[in-house]
C-alpha cells in the first residue's frame, strides 16, 4: 500500500524515517506545485513595477496598477465554485483538483506571453488586462491547490507537505524576483543604451514556460480521494453553508471583540504592503542595476525574511504569539524609515544591503506571527474558508491605499512618503495593545 495510507505511529519512527518523509511522492510533488504557485505573485506586482518604471511609465500609473493584486484578496468569492464546481470533459478526465489547476497553469502561462508581447510604452491596457489575468488564475490555482495539498496526505503529513510547499513558493520568488531580471540583462542587446523591450519579452517568455514545472507535475500526479461534501437542496442553502456559515461562527465566538480583531487584521502589515509597491520604482530610480536589485533584494531579501520567519516562530514559543506580534509591527514601521535614509544617499549598494537585511528580516518576523495570529482565530471547522477570508481582510485595505502611491511620491518625494508609510503603522501599535488586552482579560 502507499506508504500515506499506512503510516507508522510517529512515537516509533526513528529520525532517519522521519527525514524519509520529504521524499516521498506527495512531499516532491508539493515542492513543484509550490514553486508553480509563487512563481506568478512578483511578475504582477513587484517585478512588473520595476519592468514598467524602466519603460518610463510614469510612478503615479504604476500605483494604480498594484490594484491589480486585489484579485488575491478576493479569491474567496470564487473559492466555494473551485472547491464543487466541475468543468466540463477535464474533471472527468483528471478529477475536480486536477482539472482545475490545469486550467488555472493555462490561464497564469497565457497571461505572461500576453504581458511579453505587450510593449507598456505603445499601449499599457492589453497589458494591464493580460495582467489581471494571471493575478486571477494565481488565485485560482492557490484555492485548488490548498485543497489538492489536504486531500493528498492524512494529517500526520501535512507539516511536511506544507515545509516543501513553501520551499517551492520561496524558489520560484527567487526565480522571479532575481531570475526574471538576470534574464533581462543577459537579454539586453550590448552597446544599445536605454530601454529595450526586447529584454524584458524574453524574460517574461522564460517565466511563462517555468509554469510547466507546475503543468507537467499536476499531469503526472494522481487525483487525491476527494472528501464527501454534504449535498445542497438549493442555491441558497449552498451559498449559505459555504459563505455565510463561516462568518457568522466567527461574530459568534467573539461577538463585539470581533470589530478589534477585524480592525488589527485589517491594518497590520499596512506599512508594508503599501511601501512595497514603490520599492522597485525606488531601486530604479537611485540607478540600481538589474543585476545589484537581483542579488540584494531578490536572493539575499528572500533569504532574510525566511531567517526573520523562523526567529519569529521561536520567539512566538518563548514569550507568545501576541508579544511577538507587536514586536513585529514596531520593527515593520521603524524599518520604513531606513527606506528614507537610504533615499538621501543616491546610489549607495553598501546601504542598500543594511537597508534590506533590517527591513526583511523585520518582515519575516511580523509574518510569522501574523499567521500564527490568524490561524488561531479559525474554527477547524471552517479553517479554509475563515482563513481565506480573514486572510482577505489583510489585504483589502492596504493594497487600495497602495494604489495611491506612486500619486504620493511623484507629489512629496520618496522620503515623506517612506516616512509617511511608517506612520502608518501607528495605530497598528494600539490596536495590538488593545486585543491584547483583550485577550488576557478573556483568559483571567
Amino acid at each position: 500500500m502507499p506508504p500515506a495510507t499506512s503510516p507508522a505511529p510517529a512515537g516509533r519512527r526513528s529520525w532517519r524515517e522521519a527525514w524519509l518523509i520529504y521524499l516521498e511522492p506527495a512531499s516532491l510533488r508539493m515542492l513543484t506545485l509550490g514553486f508553480s504557485a509563487g512563481l506568478p505573485l512578483l511578475l504582477v506586482l513587484g517585478t512588473l513595477s520595476f519592468w514598467l518604471r524602466e519603460a518610463g511609465v510614469d510612478r503615479t500609473t504604476i500605483g494604480y496598477l498594484s490594484w491589480v493584486g486585489l484579485a488575491y484578496a478576493f479569491k474567496w468569492v470564487w473559492a466555494p465554485l473551485v472547491d464543487r464546481l466541475p468543468l466540463p470533459l477535464l474533471t472527468r478526465t483528471l478529477g475536480r483538483r486536477r482539472s482545475w489547476l490545469l486550467l488555472s497553469q493555462a490561464m497564469v502561462m497565457a497571461g505572461l506571453a500576453g504581458m511579453a508581447f505587450n510593449d507598456p510604452r505603445i499601449a499599457l491596457t492589453p497589458m494591464v488586462w493580460c495582467a489581471l489575468a494571471v493575478a486571477f488564475g494565481s488565485a485560482t490555482q492557490d484555492i485548488a491547490l490548498d485543497a489538492f495539498r489536504i486531500e493528498s496526505a492524512d494529517t500526520e503529513r501535512q507539516a511536511a507537505l506544507s515545509a516543501t510547499y513553501q520551499t517551492g513558493y520561496r524558489l520560484a520568488m527567487i526565480w522571479a524576483g532575481a531570475g526574471v531580471l538576470w534574464v533581462a540583462a543577459r537579454a539586453e542587446v550590448a552597446g544599445v543604451a536605454g530601454y529595450q523591450q526586447g529584454a524584458w519579452q524574453t524574460a517574461y517568455l522564460v517565466m511563462a514556460a517555468s509554469m510547466l514545472v507546475g503543468t507537467v507535475t499536476v499531469l503526472l500526479s494522481r487525483e487525491p480521494a476527494p472528501r464527501p461534501l454534504p449535498p445542497a437542496r438549493n442555491l441558497i442553502e449552498w451559498l449559505h453553508g459555504a459563505l455565510i456559515d463561516p462568518f457568522a461562527d466567527f461574530l459568534r465566538r467573539y461577538r463585539w471583540q470581533a470589530v478589534l480583531i477585524l480592525a488589527l487584521i485589517a491594518v497590520y502589515r499596512i506599512s508594508d504592503v503599501v511601501m512595497g509597491i514603490m520599492a522597485n520604482p525606488f531601486y530604479v530610480d537611485m540607478g540600481y542595476s538589474k543585476d545589484e536589485v537581483a542579488a540584494v533584494t531578490k536572493v539575499f531579501g528572500v533569504l532574510m525574511t525566511l531567517a526573520g520567519a523562523f526567529l519569529g516562530g521561536v520567539l512566538a514559543l518563548r514569550i507568545g504569539v501576541m508579544r511577538v506580534l507587536m514586536l513585529g509591527a514596531v520593527l515593520s514601521a521603524a524599518s520604513n524609515l531606513l527606506f528614507a535614509w537610504l533615499g538621501t544617499r543616491g546610489h549607495d549598494l553598501t546601504g542598500l544591503i543594511f537597508v534590506i537585511s533590517a527591513d526583511n528580516l523585520a518582515g519575516g518576523i511580523a509574518s510569522a506571527a501574523f499567521i500564527a495570529y490568524l490561524s488561531g482565530l479559525t474554527n477547524v471547522q471552517y479553517s479554509a474558508t475563515q482563513y481565506a477570508l480573514l486572510s482577505s481582510v489583510m489585504l483589502l485595505l492596504p493594497k487600495w491605499i497602495a494604489g495611491f502611491s506612486g500619486r504620493f511620491v511623484d507629489a512629496n518625494g520618496y522620503t515623506e512618503f517612506f516616512v509617511g508609510t511608517a506612520l502608518l503603522g501607528l495605530p497598528v501599535l494600539l490596536l495590538v495593545a488593545l486585543v491584547s488586552r483583550l485577550k488576557t482579560e478573556s483568559s483571567a
